[in-house]
């Protein structure tokens, strides 16, 4: 499970993140490539953009869920 206090810093304020738990396996960026990008430096994802739309949300719920590693967050602030 993501934890906030881990979560990396590139990542935009708001309810999702991605902590360090991250394996850079692209799942988040293909679910959801409006709102996650790739560190291309550290070899991870983050979140860049907050869901705008329904549909933004539902891409994200989907990566959250999907992710192998759980490194994704959706309690941030």
């Amino acid at each position: 499970m993501a934890d906030i206090e881990n979560k990396y810093s590139d990542n935009v304020a708001g309810k999702y993140y991605v902590d360090n738990q991250c394996i850079d396996c692209d799942l988040c960026r293909e679910t959801a490539p409006n709102n996650f990008s790739r560190n291309e430096d550290g070899g991870y994802s983050y979140v860049t953009k907050q869901p705008a739309s329904p549909e933004e949300e539902a891409q994200c719920k989907e990566a959250k869920e999907g992710c192998p590693v759980e490194a994704i967050g959706d309690d941030g602030a």
